[in-house]
């Protein structure tokens, strides 16, 4: 069977009222659907992007060459079977794949919001999508997965939609943001507000997709380096030098910096700088315990089942902080968990690299 990719736009009138006390209105949501939605609508599987991903979970566009971010995880006998589920990902609110984010045209004016676009949290994102599901009439669900900010998501449905899902699958991710992940986010921030190019948010986006944003290139490198790990990076790169230029020349570079600087710069000409800084101040901000007294009280309203995957060696979310959530539902006397700690050296994109190492797992979980 085909993965049968469709992808839709849905628009709402009604206000979206935001953790912040504002309104978002009206607003677009972009989706991706893969598989057969069945007659009782109970094979329906989520899957929540993480900061710079989109819709675009899986399969290839018709006019493009590259498949979706997870796709080595999606489809037809992969782990999410879309021979047996239907699966759906939507783009979040404040992105800039479709989705109402800074730079969408701000009712009922023809300029983009720029910065009066709202701050929105996780948990405003996980609203946004729960609307969604009951615009399509999917009122429950098989299953959320998702990895770093898809598992911020994840988890907060799962703690303010209890009766959603029947499984949450969190991976690579944390149930506060910590210090060391916002110093990462910080730099990346400072980079993009203080590139001239940047024009104060007062740029031209046509510019910037030919051009790219060099300070958010630079920012853009300091978060490749959390992503991966000293050792994936001494596997991957090695003290190799790149054979064009001289050892002694001062801007020869080694490999590792040619790759931060092919994928710094790239990236800048494909992801919005106002959206990226949306995006992070999102995931700053990000507490499960936020509105409870503790994380423990937050964690006793959790139904579903839920699964937890940490990789070893992620510097960005380290795997003691999926621990703590585990130990917190294990005091809960919370039976409906797992937790499993995946040996990794490749560093916190493991959960879109080494997919071999967590599959299996992940086809369990769905399918017990």
């Amino acid at each position: 069977m085909s993965l049968n990719l469709q992808t839709y736009t849905e628009h709402f009138t009604n206000p979206l009222y935001l953790e912040s006390g504002r309104i978002l209105e009206p607003y677009d949501i972009t989706y991706e659907t893969y598989g057969t939605l069945n007659d009782d609508k109970s094979n329906v599987v989520v899957v929540c992007h993480a900061l710079t991903g989109s819709h675009h979970a899986a399969g290839v566009y018709e006019d493009e060459t590259k498949n979706g971010w997870w796709d080595g995880l999606i489809g037809s006998k992969k782990a999410i079977d879309t021979d047996k589920y239907f699966v759906i990902c939507s783009n979040v609110i404040g992105s800039c794949f479709g989705s109402t984010g800074p730079m969408s045209m701000q009712h009922p004016h023809l300029e983009p919001y720029r910065y009066k676009f709202p701050v929105v949290s996780i948990k405003d994102m996980v609203k946004a999508q729960r609307i969604l599901f009951d615009r399509l009439d999917i009122h429950r669900v098989h299953a959320i997965v998702g990895g770093s900010m898809g598992g911020m998501q994840a988890l907060q449905f799962a703690v303010h939609y209890p009766n959603f899902a029947n499984k949450i699958i969190a991976l690579a991710t944390t149930h506060a943001t910590q210090p060391w992940a916002i110093a990462f986010n910080k730099v990346a921030q400072e980079s993009i507000l203080n590139d001239p190019d940047f024009k104060q948010g007062y740029y031209d986006p046509e510019i910037l997709k030919e051009q790219g944003l060099s300070g958010m290139a630079v920012g853009r490198m300091a978060g490749h380096i959390s992503f991966l790990s000293h050792e994936s990076m001494r596997t991957k790169f090695g003290r190799d030098y790149k054979l064009t230029d001289g050892l002694y020349e001062l801007f020869g570079k080694f490999q590792v910096e040619s790759y931060l600087e092919y994928n710094g710069y790239n990236f800048t000409k494909w992801f919005d700088p106002l959206a990226y800084l949306y995006i992070t101040k999102a995931i700053n901000i990000y507490d499960l315990a936020r509105g409870f007294d503790s994380l423990a009280e937050s964690l006793k309203r959790i139904n579903a089942d839920l699964h937890l995957i940490s990789f070893k060696n992620d510097l960005l979310f380290k795997n003691f902080e999926m621990q703590e959530i585990a130990d917190e539902l294990k005091k809960n006397g919370n039976k409906n968990y797992s937790y499993i700690d995946i040996d990794s050296d490749y560093g916190h994109d493991a959960f879109l690299v080494e997919l071999e190492k967590f599959d299996n797992y992940i086809k369990d979980a769905l399918n017990g």
